[in-house]
């Protein structure tokens, strides 16, 4: 089963979201901030990240540079 994070401000939204993603078979976690989702991705490692681009503390934007070189810093560990 894939797993899936949800990571918006916006609660209707998450709510919305992981209530469809869920009927349809998929593992959903979700995230309210950009600290959050950086880490429910570290503790879930979800397959795909759905990500709103304007959430407090962290943006979007911030938090893929930030995923993006903590998977470059993993893979040169192997």
């Amino acid at each position: 089963m894939a797993k899936v994070l949800v990571a918006d401000d916006a609660v209707d939204i998450v709510r919305l979201l992981s209530c469809s993603l869920s009927h349809q078979g998929y593992d959903v976690s979700v995230a309210y901030n950009g600290r959050q989702t950086l880490e429910v991705a570290a503790a879930e490692r979800p397959d795909v990240i759905l990500l709103d681009i304007a959430m407090p503390e962290l943006d979007g934007l911030e938090v893929c540079r930030l995923l993006q070189a903590a998977s470059a810093s993993d893979e040169r560990r192997v």
